[in-house]
C-alpha cells in the first residue's frame, strides 16, 4: 500500500484482527454484486469505500422514482438511467480507486456462470428465488462463496454459503428450488427503506470478513432481523447429504433443516 491507502484504511489497519494483511486482501479481491437495488445499494457502497479493488455490479433495470426511497446508490438526476451505469457514478465518487465493472443486463446462463468463475466471492443482492438459485448454482460450481440477503416489508436475513467448509450447506439445503413457498417481492408488498440498509450492511460485512479471512462468517446460520420490533434471531442449519446442487461438494453432516 502506498502512503495515501495507508492514510485512507487506517481504521482498518488499526484493528488486529484486520491489520495490514487483511486491508491488503481486501484491496486484491474480486467481488461479483448481483442487484444494483436495496440491498445492493449499501452493499456496494461499504464495499467501496473499504477498498475492494474490483466490483462487478450487474442489474439489468433502470432507476425508476419508486426505487429512491431505499436505493441509496440513485438519486433523482439519474431516473431512467441503468442501475448498473448510475451505480458506477456514485461509486466512483465514494471511490475512485475501486474499480465498477457494470453489467447492464440481467446475468444468466453462460454470462452468470463466466462472472462467478471470475469473482472470489459473491454477493446475491437480486430479490426472486429463480436468480439466487442460478447464483448459488454457479457458485456451487465453480467453488465461490456466496453472500445472500433478503429484505421485505419488516424482515431481513442474512446468510453465508462457502464449500470451501466442507461442512458448509448451499442455498438450496436452506431453501430447496421447487418447493411450494411464498415468493414476495417489494414492488407489491411493500419494505421498510432502513431494512434494506442494516441488510445490505450486514452483507457487507460478511463479504469483507471472507475477503480479509478474520472473524467468523454466518457458515450453517441463518441472522433473521424483524426491524418493527428490533429483534434478532440466529436459526442453525446443516447440509443436505441428499442436495442435488452440492451434495458432491465436500462432506456432509447429518441432515435437518432448521435446528433451533
Amino acid at each position: 500500500m502506498n502512503d495515501r491507502e495507508l492514510l485512507r484504511y487506517s481504521r482498518h489497519i488499526l484493528l488486529d484482527a484486520l491489520g495490514i494483511e487483511g486491508q491488503e486482501r481486501i484491496l486484491a479481491s474480486r467481488v461479483l454484486l448481483v442487484g444494483a437495488g436495496g440491498l445492493g445499494s449499501p452493499a456496494a457502497i461499504y464495499l467501496a469505500s473499504a477498498g475492494v479493488g474490483t466490483l462487478t455490479l450487474a442489474d439489468g433495470d433502470t432507476v425508476d422514482a419508486s426505487n429512491l426511497q431505499r436505493q441509496i446508490l440513485h438519486t433523482e438526476a439519474r431516473l431512467g438511467q441503468l442501475k448498473a451505469l448510475s451505480g458506477q457514478i456514485a461509486l466512483a465518487a465514494v471511490n475512485p480507486e475501486t474499480r465498477v465493472l457494470p453489467i447492464t443486463e440481467r446475468l444468466s446462463g453462460t454470462a452468470l456462470e463466466e462472472q462467478v468463475a471470475k469473482a472470489d466471492l459473491v454477493l446475491d443482492c437480486s430479490d426472486n428465488f429463480a436468480t439466487r438459485h442460478a447464483i448459488n448454482r454457479a457458485c456451487v460450481q465453480h467453488g465461490k462463496p456466496l453472500v445472500s440477503g433478503a429484505a421485505v416489508r419488516f424482515d431481513g436475513q442474512v446468510s453465508v454459503f462457502d464449500l470451501a467448509c466442507p461442512a458448509s450447506p448451499c442455498y438450496h439445503c436452506l431453501f430447496p428450488e421447487g418447493e411450494d413457498a411464498e415468493e414476495m417481492r417489494c414492488a407489491v408488498t411493500g419494505v421498510f427503506a432502513p431494512l434494506t440498509g442494516i441488510v445490505g450492511c450486514l452483507q457487507a460485512s460478511e463479504a469483507l470478513k471472507l475477503m480479509a479471512g478474520i472473524g467468523e462468517p454466518l457458515v450453517g446460520r441463518l441472522l433473521l432481523v424483524d426491524a418493527l420490533t428490533q429483534t434478532w434471531r440466529t436459526l442453525k442449519f446443516r447440509k443436505d447429504p441428499q442436495c442435488p446442487v452440492c451434495r458432491s461438494s465436500g462432506l456432509t453432516q447429518a441432515f435437518g433443516k432448521i435446528a433451533t
